[in-house]
């Protein structure tokens, strides 16, 4: 199944690289949907179901919101809208198939790019170059320990009355790493951090489609995600993130950030 995904996410990335789109405001001029995330997400739908019938779909727009399957796609169409509206590299199709409570499949697509990651349970995770031809490789975080880690994180874009705790969760971090990044979508920094480029993550809340893909992604490259709690993450609902290289790393995010939330 894994070569047919990587098809459908492929061909349904055609319909993002165009510059004749619409935007328009979903909550405010900081949450946007164009007209290439509704194309996509419908091309998508149409594919998956084919592709596995009696499915149920997550997927951001439109209230696509079926879990009463044994499978379920959990879709972001474009992650980083804002990036995709002004042409910033760093923007995404995400498509995970959860079964029971386990993230099965995962394909992040960023065609500005043509970096495509792809991981199967128990099988690693893997980087691609669907167009280009480029030979593939094997996916694996780094070993940098937590004082030379880059953090990727960013200051609850859609929930601002947040910013000043994320701002103070940050600092407390920063001082004890080595620097922090933005890159405006959680799925490419989440495969940048399964690729090696960076060590830690945070971000205090997403959508479960930011994400369910990526997170195999990066836990099939070796690293290890949670909530801000330190529990497993429920792919189903919205969550805080945070996510290392490795354990220790990723119990110190823990105790830096759990020491900050409110009671």
């Amino acid at each position: 199944m894994q070569q047919q995904l990587i098809d459908i996410v492929v061909e349904a990335s055609a319909l993002m690289l165009t510059d004749d789109f619409q935007i328009t405001e979903k909550d405010g001029v900081a949450n946007i949907v164009t007209t290439s995330d509704v194309a996509v997400q419908e091309f998508l739908r149409s594919r998956l179901a084919a592709l596995l019938p009696d499915c149920g779909f997550l997927m951001e727009e439109e209230d696509a919101h079926d879990l009463a399957h044994e499978y379920v796609w959990i879709v972001d169409p474009i992650d980083g809208t804002a990036n995709y509206a002004r042409g910033i590299r760093e923007c995404c199709i995400c498509v995970g198939l959860r079964r029971g409570t386990h993230m099965q499949q995962a394909i992040v697509y960023m065609p500005r790019t043509d970096e495509l990651f792809a991981a199967e349970r128990g099988k690693g995770a893997f980087l691609h170059h669907p167009v280009s031809g480029k030979p593939s490789r094997k996916l694996k975080v780094s070993e940098r320990p937590f004082s030379e880690g880059i953090m990727c994180t960013a200051l609850s874009l859609y929930h601002k009355e947040n910013a000043q705790l994320c701002s103070d969760i940050i600092m407390d971090i920063y001082m004890q790493c080595n620097d922090i990044r933005r890159f405006g979508s959680a799925a490419s920094e989440q495969c940048y951090l399964a690729m090696g480029l960076y060590e830690l993550y945070f971000e205090y809340i997403l959508s479960p489609w930011d994400f369910a893909a990526a997170s195999l992604i990066l836990e099939e490259a070796g690293g290890v995600l949670c909530d801000l709690k330190g529990h497993p993450l429920d792919h189903t609902k919205p969550s805080g993130v945070l996510a290392a290289n490795n354990k220790e790393s990723l119990a110190r995010l823990v105790s830096i950030v759990s020491a900050k939330l409110p009671a």
